[in-house]
């Protein structure tokens, strides 16, 4: 039961990961106009994202545009959005690897040794992609701070950490903990199964041992003949 409720709370954890992997590729909170010194237009705020590029009016819709070519975006842009990619596919297929090796689907069978190598593949990857997302996250945010506290950058170039930047933190720490407790739910069902497999039962050993001592071998039988 307890194994169960493990499983339970690692798909969950996996699903909330999966999606929110989506939601920071496709954000375009990623960095946002920074108000200090004589850029105090609060009327105007500028997102930066992965694809696009958004300006919002003070009571006047918001205004996006995609960006024309990757070339415009700055390394640490380009890159993150080539990790952002990978990590949504990987965050997919370990929910997909995890959903199989679920004690409460029949997709791969009633065999736990193969459900546990699911368990432990979806634990993996889930792992691997929330490094995969702390990556380009930490790296975006590490080039904000060192732009903002560059005396050389000038201040309406500067920006601010985006929501976005908060949601890839809480993802990434979501999916290695998902990941974390299938890798455990899978190493105690291998534990179990090898523990009930190497060792016979008392009643099993005694019957056992009965049998053969009430039935003579054949050599023993030509001797009395």
């Amino acid at each position: 039961m307890a194994t169960y409720a493990l499983q339970i709370a690692g798909l969950v954890l996996g699903g909330v990961g999966m999606v929110g992997t989506v939601a920071v590729t496709v954000m375009p909170q990623w960095r946002v106009s920074a108000f200090i010194g004589s850029n105090i237009v609060v009327f105007e705020n500028l997102w930066e994202g992965l694809w696009m590029s958004c300006m919002r009016h003070a009571n006047i819709r918001m205004q996006c545009k995609i960006y024309d070519s990757l070339l415009a975006l700055s390394p640490d842009l380009q890159a993150a959005r080539g990790l952002m990619c990978a990590a949504s596919v990987l965050a997919f297929l370990a929910f997909m690897t995890a959903v199989l090796g679920m004690q409460c689907t029949r997709c791969a069978g009633d065999d736990e040794t193969v459900k546990g190598h699911f368990l432990l593949t979806a634990g993996v990857l889930f792992i691997i992609t929330g490094l995969v997302v702390l990556i380009p996250v930490s790296w975006v945010a590490n080039s904000i701070i060192r732009d903002f506290y560059n005396p050389i950058v000038d201040i309406a170039q500067k920006r601010e950490l985006g929501e976005a930047l908060y949601i890839g933190w809480t993802t990434a720490l979501v999916l290695i903990v998902g990941g974390t407790l299938f890798c455990c739910v899978s190493c105690c069902q291998e534990k179990s199964s090898s523990y009930r497999y190497s060792i016979p039962s008392h009643r099993t050993t005694q019957k056992s041992y009965h049998t053969a001592k009430k039935s003579p071998s054949v050599y023993s039988r030509s001797q009395y003949v």
